[in-house]
């Protein structure tokens, strides 16, 4: 099994497939990675030789920034939004969709499930 960046890719996958397990890297990315390294993208991770998993490896390790960094960036910079009060802050904080979508109706994964009027006791 291969591990790459603390995650264990799954083994039945393609090579390109498989390194979209790892947080940070999407489709388009693991492609780019898989080019530079020479490896062919269509084979398994089970096909795949321990050099060319290293290589791999090496790759990710010095150009891209994943996993734990990746999610300590995210966090800061959604934290510094918050500390600085701007528009995009208060609505992280207030737990509301920061891109300008409909909250009348809709916005239910930010929002939470609906809360409705307690019934009326007779």
């Amino acid at each position: 099994m291969a591990r790459i960046a603390g995650i264990d890719l799954p083994r039945g996958k393609r090579a390109d497939i498989a390194l979209t397990y790892i947080y940070g890297i999407g489709r388009a990315t693991a492609l780019k990675i898989l080019d530079s390294t020479g490896v062919n993208w269509a084979r398994g991770i089970d096909d795949l030789s321990s050099e060319e998993i290293n290589e791999i490896r090496k790759e990710i390790e010095q150009h891209h920034k994943v996993e734990g960094d990746l999610r300590r960036e995210v966090s800061s910079n959604i934290k510094r939004l918050m500390d600085i009060g701007c528009f995009r802050g208060i609505r992280h904080r207030k737990g509301l969709p920061t891109r300008g979508q409909r909250t009348h109706t809709n916005a239910r994964t930010r929002k939470g499930p609906r809360r409705g009027a307690a019934p009326k006791k007779k």
